[in-house]
């Protein structure tokens, strides 16, 4: 892949998207692809073929899709499998068809069953049943794993995927209905503060624990990949650090500065107890993530004032 390549960036307009346009950007690649969801519709695939019998991309980044936290993915099971497979099969399938170099699949973490042993390395794919809060993301995204791999062993293809942990920061989702934790909380915590609020109260224990990732790292982990891996096997992209969500509120409280209670709402789910990635396979390549978690909230809280938290509206 080289700097006037043809690099189609499927799902550009989302926090994943802008930041991989930010590192190609950055790293001089200058050929890109960018169409939004309303100038191209992934799920209609006489759109998708037509895109890409016009445009011939020669390098696909496929990290489009329909996400969401626990409440969104528990209350549009059907629109979660039906969006990201009807995504997904034309994004892969029109790739073969028109002869794309490479293509990187962007899965998650969610893919892993509830009970993995912890580190989750890569071997743990489909050894035990899923997360039933997530489970129709996760099978959606299982299946665009194995289409790749069945496309690269019939076809001679080079499509990858790799699995990213929970991510957060710059164009992320701050919507309390159907956003994930890290952006939820620190949505609640900077209202609360700007209210005058006296407590925060958060879904769930805060006993389960998860792993995050700020968004330009992962981005610099898909661009490195694209330029170093090939292998068909999955692959993860994490800190290979967690903490609990109870740690997490209580460090979002600290950077933000308010003083009230945090108070945990045991009636709701937790979702699952633990989700670490084994990132040994990518760190031995020469890959690491650059920003803590706090680090990466502060970036975040930055970004979130230079747009005069616009998102939150």
């Amino acid at each position: 892949m080289n700097n006037n390549s043809k690099i189609f960036v499927a799902g550009a307009n989302g926090m994943v998207g802008s930041a991989i346009i930010r590192e190609l950007k950055k790293n001089g690649f200058n050929n890109l692809l960018t169409p939004s969801s309303k100038e191209l519709d992934l799920r209609n695939q006489a759109e998708v073929s037509s895109f890409f019998e016009t445009n011939k991309p020669e390098f696909v980044f496929l990290v489009a899709a329909k996400v969401g936290g626990i409440h969104a993915n528990n209350t549009y099971p059907a629109e979660f499998l039906y969006d990201n497979m009807m995504i997904q099969n034309n994004v892969i399938h029109q790739s073969y068809l028109n002869k794309v170099e490479k293509l990187l699949f962007l899965g998650s973490s969610c893919i892993y069953p509830k009970f993995s042993q912890q580190p989750i390395n890569e071997d743990s794919l489909l050894t035990g049943s899923l997360e039933p809060t997530n489970e129709a993301y996760a099978v959606a995204k299982i299946s665009g794993i194995e289409m790749c791999k069945f496309y690269n062993r019939q076809y001679g293809s080079n499509f990858i995927s790799a699995m990213p942990t929970n991510l957060y920061g710059i164009n992320d989702n701050f919507d309390l209905n159907n956003s994930h934790v890290l952006p939820a909380l620190l949505r609640k915590v900077i209202e609360a503060k700007n209210n005058n609020s006296e407590s925060v109260t958060i879904w769930g224990s805060g006993l389960p624990k998860r792993e995050f990732l700020y968004v330009d790292d992962l981005a610099k982990a898909c661009l490195f990949l694209m330029q170093n891996y090939n292998n068909p096997e999955i692959i993860n992209i994490g800190t290979g650090e967690d903490l609990s969500i109870k740690e997490l509120s209580i460090l979002i409280k600290e950077i933000v500065g308010f003083s009230g209670n945090l108070v945990f709402d045991s009636s709701k789910p937790d979702g699952t107890p633990r989700k670490l990635l084994d990132v040994s396979k990518i760190n031995k390549l020469g890959w690491k993530h650059e920003n803590d978690v706090k680090q990466g909230i502060l970036k975040t809280i930055m970004w979130l004032e230079e747009t005069n938290f616009n998102r939150f509206n």
